[in-house]
């Protein structure tokens, strides 16, 4: 594992700890004013990028465009990123219908570490490669941190972005306050 993600696995690890401490008092940002569903000054999402998915075919992030896009960077060693995920799951089966998707990019795996952990979890949502796509990385980052996750709206701008585990209510809110 380079250095770049082994300091990403630590601060990863430690803003875990932070947002589970804080997640049985409604989160470590109870009080915070959530009522905007983007942030102001929110920049547009690059999604000139195509990533090759489980099966070795392109997936253009253009391809999401339209759609209240959940986009996940996360990696199969992650231990936030597995408390996420069916978290994930549920979002993509719950509001699909509504144009919602999750999009899942792995950091760190190579493909055969991939397909079984994606079987395994019954993703139902797009996994895609990022191991050694730094440009993605940076286009969306800085990425220091697993999971970062970020909610883009229908119009493409990036609303939320979030490093480490958040509660699964605050994703919640954020994702319907954007359908």
């Amino acid at each position: 594992m380079s250095t770049r993600w082994m300091v990403a696995a630590v601060a990863a690890v430690g803003l875990a700890a932070v947002a589970i401490s804080g997640a049985g008092r409604g989160g470590w940002m109870a009080g915070a004013d959530q009522s905007q569903a983007c942030d102001p000054g929110a920049k547009a999402a690059n999604l000139g990028f195509t990533l090759k998915d489980l099966d070795g075919r392109d997936v253009s992030l253009t391809s999401f465009k339209g759609k209240v896009v959940l986009l996940d960077f996360w990696a199969t060693w992650c231990g936030p990123c597995k408390i996420e995920i069916p978290w994930f799951i549920e979002f993509q089966e719950k509001y699909k219908p509504r144009g919602f998707t999750v999009v899942g990019i792995s950091s760190d795996d190579t493909l055969a570490k991939l397909k079984p952990f994606v079987a395994e979890f019954a993703m139902n949502y797009p996994v895609l490669q990022g191991l050694g796509r730094d440009d993605v990385h940076d286009a969306f980052g800085p990425v220091y941190g697993l999971p970062t996750t970020l909610l883009i709206s229908r119009d493409g701008r990036i609303c939320k972005r979030h490093m480490g585990l958040k509660p699964k209510a605050q994703f919640e809110k954020e994702i319907l306050a954007l359908l």
